[in-house]
């Protein structure tokens, strides 16, 4: 656990500190260090991938070295600037926010890989995953807020403390399926909008969701959140006094508020990342040799439930509800796997078929219903 990675220093802008100082024990970079290795970043992707030229035919073109020029520009004026007047000197980053941050990235370029290969534009794709981003955090909150009201809301003092309780993730606070609930509305939306089939590219996003699930649990690692079960085996993992399994535990009464950390409990984080892992390779070799439009999209729907149902056996944070001694998580996945099911099957008998000999492998060739 490792809610803080390190930090970033204003007074120090090109300067490595490995411990740290006294009031921030710590590893801290150099703002201006951090900006040279974002310009580092842009040029790599500028360099692989190019940059988007005008529509106008008449407009100058664009190079690399103009787009890197104003780039540097940019982030010398703003970095100069935030040295000179930003008042906070130093600013944390947090181990969560960090993998989101990996997961995003690294999601959505994935994804624009598989979007070239169907005819579609990385920037479809960049904006696509923005907006995800957004409804998908604020989706996977909401759903957390609905189902720990009572813990979350307890002894609430005013509107202020209860909008600060409602956007604190420093004690974890995200569910997958609310924010999986919330951004398939926003997907559909933005392609309704874009005028863009949203099928047809459902199959290139859903290998990037769970590589970003992949991620995303590692910060949950370090933030302590989606704690596991007691457990005796040997990989069994401990959280020090004040984290978020720790202070759970003492509120449950399982732990005296003087014990010295949590009892050995299970890495449910480390499973779940595991999975999602998982989850990306198998539904990335499926989309490759997909037969339907569709059928990526079903098959992730189909095993991600299952997974969860499982983990959710040695989580240490969820509870069952509706008298049917399954956590609301599991009673979700069962209702997921039947309508998925259900979906293949329908995609089996009337799914548009893929056209092996299309390049792009997007195109319908024809549907059995038709």
């Amino acid at each position: 656990m490792r809610q803080i990675l390190f930090y970033v220093t204003l007074d120090h802008p090109f300067s490595i500190l490995p411990n740290g100082t006294q009031t921030h024990p710590l590893l801290q970079i150099g703002a201006g260090i951090l900006l040279l290795f974002i310009f580092c970043c842009y040029a790599l992707w500028f360099w692989k991938f190019g940059i988007k030229q005008p529509e106008d035919k008449t407009a100058k073109p664009v190079t690399l070295k103009s787009t890197l020029t104003m780039l540097a520009l940019q982030l010398a004026v703003g970095g100069t600037l935030a040295i000179l007047f930003v008042p906070v000197r130093i600013f944390p980053v947090f181990g969560y926010g960090m993998m989101l941050l990996i997961a995003f990235v690294t999601g959505a370029a994935w994804a624009g890989t598989r979007a070239v290969k169907v005819g579609a534009s990385r920037e479809l794709i960049w904006d696509l995953a923005m907006c995800i981003l957004v409804s998908g955090v604020a989706g996977a909150r909401i759903f957390y807020l609905v189902q720990k009201r009572d813990e979350v809301y307890e002894n609430v003092n005013g509107l202020q403390d209860f909008l600060f309780r409602s956007v604190n993730l420093t004690d974890g606070g995200l569910v997958f399926y609310g924010g999986m609930i919330l951004a398939t509305i926003t997907y559909f939306i933005f392609f309704k909008l874009r005028k863009v089939r949203p099928i047809s590219l459902a199959d290139v996003v859903i290998p990037s969701v769970f590589l970003g699930l992949g991620f995303g649990r590692i910060g949950c690692l370090l933030n302590g959140c989606c704690y596991g079960d007691r457990c005796d085996l040997p990989w069994a993992i401990t959280f020090p006094p004040g984290s978020v399994p720790h202070m759970a535990l003492v509120n449950l009464g399982f732990l005296s508020p003087e014990s010295l950390g949590s009892f050995p409990l299970h890495p449910s984080q480390i499973y779940s990342s595991i999975g999602g892992f998982l989850l990306a390779f198998v539904t990335a070799v499926v989309f490759r040799y997909r037969r339907r439009i569709g059928e990526v999209l079903a098959v992730g729907a189909i095993f991600y439930p299952i997974n969860r149902f499982l983990i959710e056996f040695v989580r240490g944070d969820e509870f069952t509800v509706l008298d049917t001694g399954l956590t609301p998580s599991q009673n979700v996945s069962i209702l997921i796997v039947i309508v998925a099911l259900a979906y293949l099957v329908w995609l089996e008998f009337y799914g548009e078929e893929i056209d092996p000999d299309s390049s792009p492998q997007v195109i319908p060739k024809r549907s059995k219903a038709g």
